[in-house]
């Protein structure tokens, strides 16, 4: 099965609404979760680099969606999403910016899955299970990464991973899961598989 460098990926563009975002031709996969989930972080340990995606606090900033290509191929991109449920941005701008994720995910027709970041301590948030949703709308595969499985014990981890699993029965045919983490590089090869099936069309992984 052939493999993508993801070492290899670099910043495109940042955009605010699905109007401004690059063509959409070629395949792409979106990463969303909470502003604490830890998505930067899996996003760099995926890409093995330290900043690709940056970690910043500032709302106005973590409000764009950025796109990343991998190495010069422009048609296979990562995008980040802006981590929901920030907390200093007034009720109307969360809800506007809500309408352009979901513009983003429905519309999108590059868009081949959704990686969705969850804490491991704290899954299936209120707006996880509104992009689960969003995403069963349209029939869009999801792989979700537990991040900060370095904060469990091996026991406590499988176990939060067989409630999420069990919670989210209903959606096996679409939803994926696997423990992450970034700090200890737990489950970088698994995610690469799941990656590398959509972004380049395989049946595997």
């Amino acid at each position: 099965m052939a493999r993508l460098n993801y070492q290899t990926a670099r910043f495109l563009t940042s955009a605010p609404t699905l109007a401004q975002c690059p063509p959409d031709s070629g395949a792409e996969v979106a990463f969303a979760g909470r502003s604490n989930a830890g998505k930067s972080s899996a996003i760099n340990t995926l890409t093995r680099q330290k900043a690709l995606a940056r970690t910043s606090k500032t709302p106005g900033r973590t409000q764009l969606i950025n796109f990343f290509t991998l190495g010069e191929d422009a048609d296979r991109r990562l995008v980040d999403l802006p981590g929901y449920g920030f907390a200093k941005v007034p009720e109307q701008v969360k809800l506007e910016w809500q309408r352009h994720l979901s513009d983003y995910l429905q519309r999108r027709a590059s868009l081949r899955g959704l990686v969705l970041v969850m804490d491991v301590r704290h899954p299936l948030s209120e707006f996880d299970q509104t992009l689960l949703g969003w995403a069963d709308d349209k029939a869009m595969p999801v792989h979700i990464l537990l991040t900060k499985a370095d904060k469990l014990k091996r026991g406590a981890a499988a176990s939060a991973l067989q409630q999420v699993r069990a919670r989210l029965r209903e959606w096996e045919d679409l939803v994926s899961i696997q423990l992450f983490s970034s700090l200890k590089g737990q489950g970088v090869e698994e995610a690469h598989a799941r990656l590398d099936a959509w972004l380049l069309g395989s049946e595997e992984g």
